[in-house]
């Protein structure tokens, strides 16, 4: 029998009001039901915020290292269990084990790395205007934060919300994607473990439609961080602005790896089959188009498409798989409609494009990796977020016409130039429209001390990772100190 899971509200394990719940099926092997968790609703989410809410009056006020502290437990509890939770969350996720290992130590880095600005959420001191007044500027702690992340990264981009949320001093409502449940709740109960008290952090399992729109909703959630779909963002967005609730959005991206003709080339296959194809194709970062100078076109796609026919699909699990399934039969159907209308576009289908059901990946969601050539800029799969193993090459005849080309989306979140031309280097990074560009490196593989996040409608503006996400959960309160002993008057003409 599957292992039944509950909701951790105010450090207690409670089950859905409504007595429902859904399964957490594998979905490389869909007949083996991982666990059950209980299927929540608003009554749920009131009830966890009215908690996160109360621990929040005393948790503001445990000093800042000693909240470090306790994000240094975490990383060493990690540490100690990473392997086990890799191992959980390819069965759950079922990207290959090299990667969800590369998951959990990301949690781990974004974990030690919290610990560090525990003594380090440095305010200002400036200079006043008026004589013998002292002004300085220092962070505050907001209140509740509405969590909801995504499934394709079940560990690390919960750590990345999590943990600057609970170092700053704020309180949580946690609901993880419904795909990837039981990392999630590995990762409260190893936090509870560290040391975080009863309500500081909750989390409350179920869908979209009903838990992360009570939370987006809720009157007593201060701040909501959102990865996912552009989609939902635009909906969560416009339901946060009536209570004007602070909004941070991580959204989509249709990354473009260019590659010129004085590039090495070795290197620059390698980095596409990686951007392309790992983690199945499913990340924001993903590389979902290449972008080809013509001098080397047909030389660089023939070697991409004999390596790409090479890749193993399988549980990820197995040592010699190479791509795992998409997420679940939907997505997968989200795949195969992309492939459809790339061939109806006229674009060059030249490996995969089908469904991979022989043998044992019968039971799963797996799809081949899929590379069309001859794509033009307008088409709809060099232009919509796929997310799956699908890759469109475009050709170009300069580093500008390349630049202009991958800047011709409405995302802009991860890019790629391969060159080994410094000047073309440094144009490619005035000019390329993204948060994230690398120079001879793939467009996935972001570090944890590092901003991260894009332009245009890929969000709204607001970073994760590194120093730049504790601004989004803090405030800013100015001090002003006057020891003159008599009213002075700033902003009134003194001079």
């Amino acid at each position: 029998m599957a292992e039944s899971y509950k909701n951790l509200i105010n450090g207690k394990l409670t089950e859905a009001k409504s007595g429902r719940t859904f399964e957490n099926r594998n979905p490389a092997n869909w007949e083996e039901v991982i666990a059950v968790f209980p299927k929540s609703g608003k009554e749920d989410v009131d009830e966890a915020v009215k908690a996160a809410r109360a621990a929040f009056e005393k948790w503001r006020l445990v000093p800042a290292p000693k909240r470090g502290d306790i994000m240094r437990k975490i990383g060493d509890i990690l540490v100690a269990r990473k392997e086990e939770i890799a191992r959980e969350m390819t069965r759950e996720m079922g990207k290959v084990l090299a990667e969800t290992r590369g998951d959990v130590q990301e949690g781990i880095d974004t974990a030690y790395y919290a610990a560090t600005e525990g003594r380090r959420l440095f305010g200002n001191t400036v200079p006043s205007e008026l004589p013998n007044k002292f002004a300085m500027a220092v962070r505050t702690p907001i209140g509740v934060a509405g969590i909801i992340t995504p499934w394709n990264f079940p560990l690390a981009i919960p750590t990345w919300k999590i943990f600057p949320a609970v170092l700053s001093g704020n309180t949580v409502v946690f609901k993880p994607a419904t795909d990837t449940p039981k990392t999630s709740a590995t990762l409260v109960e190893i936090m509870m473990e560290a040391g975080i008290p009863e309500g500081v952090v909750n989390i409350v399992h179920g869908g979209g439609s009903e838990v992360g729109t009570a939370i987006t909703l809720h009157p007593d959630i201060d701040l909501i961080s959102f990865t996912g779909s552009s989609a939902v963002g635009k909906q969560i967005s416009r339901d946060a602005s009536e209570t004007l609730k602070r909004v941070s959005l991580e959204l989509g991206g249709k990354n473009a790896q260019i590659v010129m003709d004085d590039a090495d080339l070795d290197l620059a296959l390698d980095g596409v089959l990686w951007g392309a194809f790992g983690t199945t194709g499913q990340r924001c970062t993903a590389t979902s188009r290449l972008i080809l100078h013509e001098k080397i076109y047909d030389q660089f796609l023939a070697t991409l498409i004999d390596r790409t026919k090479k890749l193993r699909l399988g549980d990820g699990l197995l040592p010699d798989s190479d791509v795992g399934p998409c997420i679940n039969e939907a997505q997968r159907s989200v795949v195969q409609s992309y492939v459809q209308i790339g061939m109806n576009e006229g674009a060059k289908l030249v490996t995969g494009g089908s469904i991979a059901a022989e043998g044992v990946l019968a039971k799963g969601w797996f799809h081949q990796p899929t590379i069309f050539a001859d794509v033009t800029p307008e088409m709809r799969i060099a232009q919509e977020e796929i997310f799956g193993p699908v890759l469109s090459v475009l050709r170009v005849k300069s580093l500008e016409e390349g630049i202009g080309v991958l800047n011709n989306t409405v995302y802009g979140l991860s890019s790629s130039v391969y060159t080994r031309d410094v000047n073309k280097a440094f144009v490619a990074i005035r000019d390329i429209k993204a948060g994230i560009t690398y120079i001879n490196v793939p467009t996935i593989g972001a570090e944890a001390h590092m901003p991260f996040g894009g332009v245009k409608q890929t969000g709204n503006g607001h970073r994760e990772g590194g120093w730049t996400v504790y601004d989004f959960f803090t405030e800013w309160k100015a001090v002003y100190i006057d020891y003159s002993g008599k009213l002075q008057r700033a902003q009134i003409d003194n001079y």
